[in-house]
């Protein structure tokens, strides 16, 4: 009892351990209500609930030691509700506590910006611009902060004036490069990259970039033709500047003016004396482009620069490869193919029967099977190149694959038939196993065993090789929807037999069986099929017009059937590539990602759609 007696409420009160409690207490409950009042703040801010925003805001602002933690929450809180006279206040409250930092006085502007008089904002900027510091780390926030009040032009404005306050053309050249690319001010964007690129201490990859910046924001002809002259104007005044020809050589590939992209840089490497790596590159990147010609006459002058420089073999070989894909995919005279054929056996000569030749072997023999109808010579030199000692067994496999096919064209089925079952059961489960058993399956099909074919294509649909297992996935849907009555399958065995005319480059004949198969057998369903073949015949002798006409009628009359979207993907293709008109392939790749989704070719599609809208790049 005399302990209870002896206890001093006063004393326990006071103790300074029990106060040190109570004060930690005091600051964990009102830390966690901060916290839960800018959970809640946040939450509402985010969704747009600025008048309850402003609400929470207005209490952490006016009570926090620091309060520019919430400064542009409640700011853009009161500005969203038209609070002006509020936001006035907040600004005014910062740039007396905080007279050092250019953001608040900006964002005085940004309030008058914000309710309609722009000519004092203007007033008020412009005076902040005729007081700007003579100090590069103090220019750079100013113009920030002017960009953060949606200022742009003063942004910019800030940065050139700094230039002059310091005194230095050359400062902020990356900063305006940024301000010009967003605001996509493109005169200045091409002036301020042209003369950055004119600093002897540039980066090595600034002209990569510049070309970047120009793919994204340069629209139209217009655009570049702005480009083109202030290029001209920089060569006559920098002509040792070796950037700037190269970048018109760019300019004129963007415009598919390739002839005098090339001159350019060959002109550049003869200047230089260099050894040719710009135009070989250039020729990799018009071959991509399935600009051959132009490639040729670049991969010409290669060669012409005599063996001993270092593109001389790359470049014979890449020459080869160009004149046959040149020839053999457009319209060509015999006197091209023989010349081709005898180019090819000079190389072979040249460099002799290797691995480093097969290449051309097969190239070779493709040219004398399919094009100059030589089936014999063809044979022979495939059947020769199996006897090349350890040829590597993918090559072997390819080579035999060849050698099958120029059998199909020398109607030897049987011969075929076993040349392609060879490399399926030499390579099973792997890219040229499948592959011969396609072509196996195929051969059955042009020799009207449908039954048979179909059980060796159904097997494919699950190839490991996309494209493999969606040419298996076709050809077994046409044997399973015309083969349901004896005249539908009759009509498949003339479509077949057409089939296989195409695959002979006998283009003419099949487009004959083609248009019979109608008249013989009214009412068939293979009216797509027909045009989609015919429209592939067309595009490989080079008559677009004709191909455009077939696959529009499968896109009009056939629009959900099976080669819908191959039909919008092939017209896309070449509207993109050979009319160069890009609206219209848009719209056709379009209509494959919104109506094809799940098609395999609405990837690809989706990725030109965006690189002909220009977002691809930056």
């Amino acid at each position: 009892m005399r302990i209870l007696r002896s206890f001093n409420i006063k004393t326990l009160f006071f103790s300074p351990s029990v106060m040190i409690i109570l004060l930690v207490l005091n600051y964990f409950n009102a830390s966690a209500q901060r916290t839960a009042d800018d959970a809640l703040a946040l939450q509402y801010y985010q969704n747009a609930e600025y008048d309850r925003a402003a609400i929470i805001y207005e209490k952490l602002f006016t009570r926090s030691s620091n309060p520019a933690l919430y400064y542009d929450q409640y700011l853009n809180s009161l500005i969203k509700i038209k609070r002006y006279d509020d936001a006035e206040k907040v600004v005014k409250k910062m740039v007396k506590e905080m007279p050092e930092n250019p953001s608040f006085k900006i964002d005085l502007g940004r309030v008058l910006q914000e309710q309609g008089q722009q000519a004092k904002a203007n007033e008020w900027y412009n005076n902040i611009i005729k007081d700007l510091p003579p100090n590069e780390h103090a220019i750079r926030e100013i113009s920030i902060a002017f960009y953060r009040a949606t200022a742009y032009d003063y942004a910019t404005k800030a940065l050139l004036q700094g230039r002059k306050l310091l005194k230095d053309e050359n400062i902020f050249s990356y900063d305006l490069i940024s301000l010009y690319r967003y605001q996509k001010n493109k005169p200045m964007l091409i002036q301020e990259y042209l003369s950055l690129l004119s600093s002897p201490d540039i980066e090595s990859n600034m002209a990569n970039q510049a070309k970047n910046a120009f793919s994204a924001v340069l629209e139209s002809s217009e655009d570049y033709d702005q480009l083109r002259i202030a290029l001209l104007r920089k060569m006559q005044k920098e002509p040792q500047n070796v950037i700037y020809p190269d970048l018109l050589a760019w300019l004129f590939y963007q415009q598919k003016e390739y002839s005098l992209a090339l001159k350019q840089l060959i002109s550049l490497d003869k200047r230089q004396k260099e050894e040719g790596e710009r135009v070989y590159e250039f020729a990799g990147n018009l071959i991509a482009s399935k600009a051959y010609e132009p490639a040729v006459e670049a991969l010409n002058y290669l060669v012409s620069k005599g063996k001993e420089q270092q593109y001389y073999i790359p470049a014979k070989i890449q020459l080869l490869n160009c004149k046959n894909q040149l020839l053999t995919s457009g319209k060509f005279t015999q006197d091209d193919l023989l010349q081709l054929e005898k180019d090819y056996k000079d190389l072979i000569e040249e460099f002799g029967k290797t691995h480093n030749t097969i290449f051309a072997i097969r190239q070779l023999a493709n040219l004398q099977a399919f094009y100059l109808h030589k089936l014999v010579d063809a044979e022979k030199l495939l059947e020769n190149a199996l006897k090349m000692p350890a040829l590597p067994p993918a090559l072997v496999a390819l080579v035999k694959l060849d050698l099958g096919d120029v059998y199909v064209l020398n109607n030897e089925p049987w011969e075929a038939a076993l040349i392609y079952g060879q490399v399926e059961k030499e390579f099973p489960n792997e890219p040229n196993g499948q592959e011969a058993k396609f072509k196996g399956a195929r051969l059955s099909y042009y020799q009207g065993e449908f039954n048979w074919a179909k059980a060796q294509l159904d097997v494919l649909k699950s190839s490991t090789s996309q494209l493999t297992a969606n040419d298996a996935l076709n050809l077994s849907l046409l044997i399973q929807e015309n083969t349901a009555t004896g005249a539908d399958t009759n009509a498949l065995k003339k479509f077949a037999y057409a089939d296989l005319l195409a695959f002979k480059n006998d283009s003419q004949e099949a487009l004959v069986v083609l248009d019979s198969i109608q008249k013989l057998y009214p009412g068939n369903s293979l009216e797509d099929d027909i045009l989609m073949t015919k429209a592939k015949i067309f595009l490989k002798q080079q008559e677009v017009q004709e191909a455009l006409k077939q696959l529009q009628l499968i896109t009009v009359n056939h629009s959900f059937d099976l080669w819908a979207d191959d039909a919008w993907f092939m017209m896309g293709d070449i509207y993109e590539n050979q009319l160069q008109d890009k609206e219209k392939a848009k719209q056709c790749y379009q209509k494959i990602i919104t109506d094809f989704p799940g098609s395999i070719l609405a990837s690809e599609a989706r990725k030109r759609f965006r690189n002909l809208r220009g977002d691809a790049i930056g």
